[in-house]
């Protein structure tokens, strides 16, 4: 039951509609037994939002597009891996000092670690946006030896440079010879379903393939993977990880993240 003391946390992005995270945290803070509540919030001006969280003692907040990068000059104070990416989803409001951290990384590398170790690994990421990036922070702070496939030769050039990646065309994959590939675009995504980022035929059964589109949770590119026989991490994973890794941030407790993801599987299956 909501009452004065309800902790909230909120989500700040434009659009909100579409997102899960309010379900995902609810079902976190029910299970925890938890008196918090979280609600999304379409947000056009960033700034206004931040302030409020002090001025209405909001505990804590999802940022998404597309406000990551643009919430940083307002927030007091950043970790250090979310300065080093540019880009913060997470803050928390710790007595009055609203920090910023970002659990996009943690939320693809966890995963993919529960499956292998991610040093010298030839890993392929297709996207440069800002999945891609924060997918490519954290691979390549693990060792991986990362190449970057993009349609814009100009971005996927500037991201490989950022990160200290090698760009490459798609049809140079070949000569990679990737043993994981990651799919950072939302080529697949709801409702372009039967959308694929690569040609299967490229597929083997000795590749890790994960697709960070979670709607629908098997993408073409999962069920392609899936019947090539490979490793396949999907788009929830990610999702709820990173969720889980700002449900801790939030709290401090350790998040209940079969709960978190059957919440969301749930939900999904219904739509």
């Amino acid at each position: 039951m909501l009452n004065s003391d309800t902790r909230l946390y909120a989500l700040f992005g434009d659009p909100v509609s579409h997102s899960l995270g309010p379900v995902m945290h609810n079902a976190a803070f029910g299970e925890r037994k938890i008196n918090a509540v979280y609600l999304a919030f379409r947000v056009s001006r960033i700034e206004q939002a931040v302030e409020a969280m002090g001025s209405l003692n909001i505990a804590g907040a999802s940022v998404t597009i597309p406000h990551k990068e643009t919430v940083i000059p307002f927030l007091d104070e950043v970790d250090d891996l979310a300065r080093d990416m540019g880009a913060v989803n997470t803050i928390v409001n710790r007595e009055g000092k609203l920090v910023g951290y970002n659990t996009d990384a943690r939320g693809a590398v966890d995963p993919l670690e529960r499956v292998c170790g991610l040093a010298g690994k030839r890993v392929v990421i297709i996207g440069a946006g800002g999945a891609a990036r924060a997918v490519a922070f954290g691979v390549k702070q693990k060792g991986a030896a990362l190449f970057i496939v993009n349609r814009s030769e100009e971005r996927g050039r500037a991201l490989a440079r950022e990160i200290g990646a090698t760009f490459i065309y798609k049809d140079e994959l070949q000569q990679v010879d990737p043993e994981i590939i990651i799919n950072a675009t939302s080529v697949g995504m709801a409702p372009g379903i039967d959308d694929i980022p690569l040609d299967p035929g490229f597929l083997t059964s000795s590749m890790i393939v994960m697709d960070i589109v979670y709607t629908p949770v098997r993408t073409a590119l999962i069920r392609a993977a899936t019947e090539k026989g490979c490793t396949v991490i999907d788009g929830l994973s990610m999702f709820v990880n990173q969720g889980a890794a700002q449900f801790e941030l939030f709290t401090g407790i350790k998040a209940p993240i079969e709960i978190m993801k059957k919440s969301l599987i749930k939900v999904i299956e219904n739509r």
